[in-house]
């Protein structure tokens, strides 16, 4: 049984920083993507970085490119992501979630197949 779960979210002040992790259980980290998404209420989810497994690739939302890092640690099935220079268009439940069919973009939330219960993240101005 696939079992995400997020944490490290917090209130913190224009520019400061978070980490979040994901603690990842019921899988081998060889399975596809992981990808950090958020949402913010009466919007859509949006992907904010995702890593491959397979090739160890990462990506990132144009938004968060050269704040955000996503990283993982094999031995600890942890994914996280360090979050810099947070502004507040950053507030938001920033969720993890596990890409196993490998089918679809990684950049549509449809296309992950497991979730993690959100993080709550504000960014106070």
């Amino acid at each position: 049984d696939v079992q995400l779960q997020a944490s490290g979210g917090g209130l913190v002040q224009t520019g400061g920083s978070l980490r979040l992790s994901c603690a990842a259980s019921g899988l081998t980290f060889d399975d596809y993507a992981i990808g950090w998404l958020r949402q913010v209420p009466g919007k859509e989810r949006e992907v904010v970085s995702c890593i491959s497994r397979s090739d160890n690739t990462k990506y990132y939302a144009d938004s968060v490119k050269g704040r955000f890092t996503i990283s993982d640690d094999n031995a600890k099935n942890t994914v996280y992501l360090q979050m810099n220079s947070l502004k507040p268009e950053d507030t938001a439940v920033y969720y993890c979630a596990v890409i196993l069919s490998g089918r679809g973009s990684l950049w549509s939330p449809n296309t992950y197949d497991y979730w993690g219960q959100g993080t709550l993240v504000t960014v106070s101005s």
